[in-house]
């Protein structure tokens, strides 16, 4: 079965807009990547600062291998970029994004799908 790879970013009030949009700039990166299943964003409604950053993979090994991949270090380099002129992943706009990050994997023990 599938494993699910999910990095809880603690996003601070009014950054909402400004990770979403930084997320949307690097569309593209991970889709052709082998064993990549799925890739959601999830935005909080509850009152939490937690945005979601929910990826599905065919395997470990998988996700593993795009951790190392180009594509990868693309998008992280492209966001240190950023970062450097005011603007990336972490600063700019009115501080970082995103200030925090932790990576929960969990595999996919049972899923149901619409029939």
């Amino acid at each position: 079965m599938s494993v699910v790879k999910i990095n809880a970013l603690t996003v601070p009030e009014g950054m909402g807009a400004e990770l979403e949009k930084r997320f949307a700039a690097r569309a593209g990166l991970v889709e052709g990547s082998e064993g990549f299943e799925g890739f959601e964003l999830l935005r909080p409604v509850d009152g939490t600062d937690k945005y979601l950053v929910y990826t599905r993979w065919r395997s470990e090994e998988d996700f593993q291998a795009w951790t190392k991949s180009q594509a990868f270090a693309q998008g992280h380099a492209q966001a240190a970029e950023d970062a450097q002129k005011g603007h990336g992943h972490g600063h700019g706009h009115g501080g970082p994004a995103a200030t925090n990050a932790e990576l929960w994997g969990f595999e996919v023990v049972q899923r149901v799908e619409p029939r």
